[in-house]
């Protein structure tokens, strides 16, 4: 931790300390190792000045799934949820939250998105419901934080209208699928 961010961290007032083990080069001398950017050279978190960055159409899409579990999820597909219609107000929520992505997440730009979309399929296969956000942007940073916001508050949106009927209700597989746009180009998960 230290090459990263700086001093190691002082004993736990609870009474542990974390091992202290040297750093280990995950990279081969020929490889080269990726930087982390929102870190300065004495290890300190810091945003990431974007100003000198060409601004270009930039695109992200994310996805996760919510398991709902077999009665939870019958209920949800026929709109019988005490607090209203789960899909439609999840939908809205998510790109409620793309839109407040820097607010949550501290080193985020705060960008001025020019679409959302945020996409929920009800799965009977595994009772679910799958979610697919996709954000979009011309600017300086990319907009996958605001994709992956979407989709995890969307998730959460359910969780919440739904916990009365089940506190069993798992989000998982929130990941970027595909980003496009800036200095890296494009990138799609195989």
């Amino acid at each position: 931790m230290e090459s990263i961010f700086g001093e190691s961290p002082s004993p736990s007032p609870l009474g542990s300390s974390p091992p202290q083990q040297p750093a280990q080069p995950i990279y081969s001398a020929e490889e080269s190792q990726p930087a982390l950017t929102h870190t300065d050279s004495s290890g300190q978190a810091k945003m990431v000045d974007v100003s000198q960055k060409q601004d270009s159409k930039r695109v992200a899409i994310a996805s996760c799934k919510v398991l709902l579990g077999q009665t939870v999820f019958n209920l949800v597909a026929s709109n019988q949820i005490a607090k209203g219609d789960v899909l439609t107000v999840a939908k809205i929520a998510g790109i409620t939250g793309a839109k407040q992505t820097s607010n949550l997440i501290p080193m985020c730009h705060n960008i001025n998105l020019s679409h959302v979309r945020v996409d929920l399929t009800l799965n009977e296969e595994d009772s679910s419901v799958v979610i697919e956000g996709e954000a979009t942007t011309s600017g300086k940073t990319g907009v996958e934080m605001e994709a992956m916001t979407a989709v995890t508050i969307a998730g959460l949106t359910i969780y919440d209208m739904c916990k009365a009927a089940s506190k069993d209700i798992c989000i998982t597989d929130v990941c970027l699928q595909h980003k496009s746009g800036g200095k890296s180009g494009s990138w799609s998960r195989n």
